[in-house]
């Protein structure tokens, strides 16, 4: 049996400004995943698999296709109890502030998390992609007699300056926090593991709180931000305990990151498995055609619904809904987002009309170390190569980061151009 009067908050209000250009036209958690996901549904599908359905959703920038996505997909029986409510930034009679960070987004709405009558606060992040038994991180939580429970992975000293880095005693409490440490000084002492090469436990940004304690540390800590403010005081004066995780787990900030975690999943065993009978990740319904592939080569590519791709040759590859790949295309270690339509004759003939390429890949285009967002027009003959181990820059109609080339949503790329 999971918890009970358990309520989770997922965090969905960040700029993204890591992850710009797809996040330019939408919010963070509305990025979309591996062909037709979004960042949202793994946070939310973690949840109702853990069996918890009261889920409220912060949300602030470029919300409007996030909102839209939740509502069209999150639909509980009335009798079940079940929710996914969004709690946009709004001005009230106390703030006119948009929320400040995440400790302050909580903060704003707690008078609503109040109302539930939960005993504890799950509180997650809208931007990475892992699958946990929150079930089991709340169990740990209340047999613990934990205030603040935090769950945390081990890391080398390589990567321990990307997180919040914690140290834990025998009994597993927390005794000391160091956010982002740079040096070996900042390092010293902040082992938790011994005789193992990820010695060190960073914070993954995923809290269970009492709901009394998690009142009184917003009220108590003027800081906007969990990491860097509440989570240090909350060691200094109440239980603090790390709840380790052991599986697969990658915070999608970065383009970087994003890139690597979607083509991951075109290897042989891929990290992370989006085919679990029984922890399913779950997204909109779309009601689309199976794919067409006529006379192609694929080698390791994942091909989400609704595609036509006729004699291309694809290696590496994550082709999103919808998504039209032209004769003589090639494509290697590329991530497709797809489209949000299908054209018809009349809009192609429009096309011609103004010279402009249709939606998808055209014919002959030569494309590698790239992600192409929706709705993307690639026109007949383009090569976009890879720019690995050059310095990030921009034009036009793309943008190149980390090596890796972003053509954003709706860009159009003409005929015969090299990027």
């Amino acid at each position: 049996m999971p918890p009970q009067n358990v309520l989770a908050v997922v965090l969905g209000g960040g700029r993204g400004t890591r992850l710009y250009p797809l996040t330019k036209l939408r919010a963070k958690p509305a990025v979309p995943l591996a062909g037709k996901y979004r960042l949202i549904d793994i946070p939310i599908s973690n949840c109702i698999n853990s069996g918890f359905a009261r889920i409220f959703v912060l949300t602030q920038f470029l919300s409007a296709s996030l909102h839209r996505h939740v509502y069209q997909t999150y639909k509980f029986d009335i009798f079940s109890g079940g929710f996914v409510e969004i709690l946009p930034a709004e001005q009230t009679l106390t703030s006119m502030d948009w929320y400040q960070g995440t400790a302050d987004a909580v903060r704003r709405q707690v008078h609503r998390f109040l109302s539930r009558g939960a005993e504890d606060v799950l509180i997650l992040a809208g931007d990475h992609l892992y699958r946990m038994d929150y079930g089991e991180f709340v169990h740990f939580h209340r047999e613990s007699r934990a205030d603040v429970t935090i769950s945390v992975f081990p890391v080398s000293a390589a990567d321990a300056p990307r997180y919040g880095i914690l140290q834990t005693n025998e009994e597993g409490r927390i005794v000391a926090f160091r956010e982002k440490p740079q040096t070996p000084e900042e390092l010293e002492g902040l082992e938790s593991r011994y005789k193992d090469d990820r010695p060190y436990l960073a914070s993954m940004g995923i809290y269970v709180f009492r709901m009394d304690v998690l009142t009184r540390l917003l009220e108590e800590c003027s800081g906007d931000d969990f990491g860097k403010h509440v989570i240090p005081a909350a060691i200094e004066s109440t239980r603090v305990y790390a709840f380790p995780f052991e599986g697969y787990w990658e915070d999608i900030g970065t383009i970087a990151s994003f890139y690597e975690a979607n083509l991951s999943l075109t290897r042989p065993h891929p990290p992370f498995d989006f085919y679990d009978p029984h922890r399913p990740i779950y997204t909109r319904s779309r009601f689309l055609p199976p794919s067409r592939i006529d006379e192609c080569q694929l080698k390791q590519a994942v091909v989400a619904e609704g595609c036509r791709l006729y004699e291309a040759s694809l290696e590496e590859c994550i082709i999103g809904l919808r998504s039209v790949v032209r004769p003589g295309a090639r494509l290697r270690q590329v991530v497709m987002m797809g489209a949000d339509f299908y054209e018809d004759e009349d809009e192609r003939a429009e096309n011609r009309r103004l010279g402009r390429p249709h939606v998808g890949i055209g014919k002959d285009a030569l494309i590698e170390r790239a992600i192409i967002d929706k709705n993307a027009r690639i026109g007949q003959g383009v090569i976009i190569r890879s720019h690995e181990g050059e310095p990030d820059s921009e034009g036009e109609n793309y943008v190149i980061r980390d090596g890796i080339v972003v053509i954003p949503k709706n860009a159009i790329i003409p005929d015969g151009a090299t990027i």
